[in-house]
């Protein structure tokens, strides 16, 4: 029930990133002459999931204040009702989900923190899997 931000919805592009070229690179690595670019394949899905790092590592910084949230950041993740129409007519104030506040923590770590390290492992485990893929070869 959360309300994603701008951030939030750039950090899930990341995954559909690294999920539309694992998809192409599965396929690839299993016709003639692909194994070859199996190691180069686990070095750029490092790099995908190093960028969903910083991009997680960027919301979570200015969720703590460390640093401006883009200027830019409105909530457009979820749609509009009758009933917020009405609202708005009737003079209520519309307030979008910010960048800088976190809606949710777990051992005091938000969302976007959580996001951080998790895309920091799948980077590790990447770069991992091009590291034994270049000592098989």
């Amino acid at each position: 029930g959360y309300q994603p931000c701008t951030l939030c919805l750039r950090q899930r592009e990341v995954y559909w990133a690294a999920a539309a070229f694992s998809a192409v690179a599965m396929i690839a690595v299993r016709l003639p002459g692909g194994p070859r670019l199996r190691q180069a394949s686990c070095w750029i899905l490092a790099l995908i999931f190093l960028t969903g790092c910083a991009v997680a590592v960027y919301h979570a910084g200015a969720e703590w204040k460390f640093w401006p949230g883009p200027t830019t950041c409105s909530g457009a993740g979820r749609g509009v009702s009758a009933a917020d129409i009405a609202d708005l007519l009737n003079g209520a104030k519309i307030r979008p989900p910010s960048c800088d506040e976190a809606a949710w923590r777990f051992l005091g770590i938000s969302m976007a923190g959580w996001n951080a390290l998790i895309s920091l492992k799948l980077t590790i485990l990447s770069g991992l899997a091009a590291l034994r893929e270049r000592a098989k070869s």
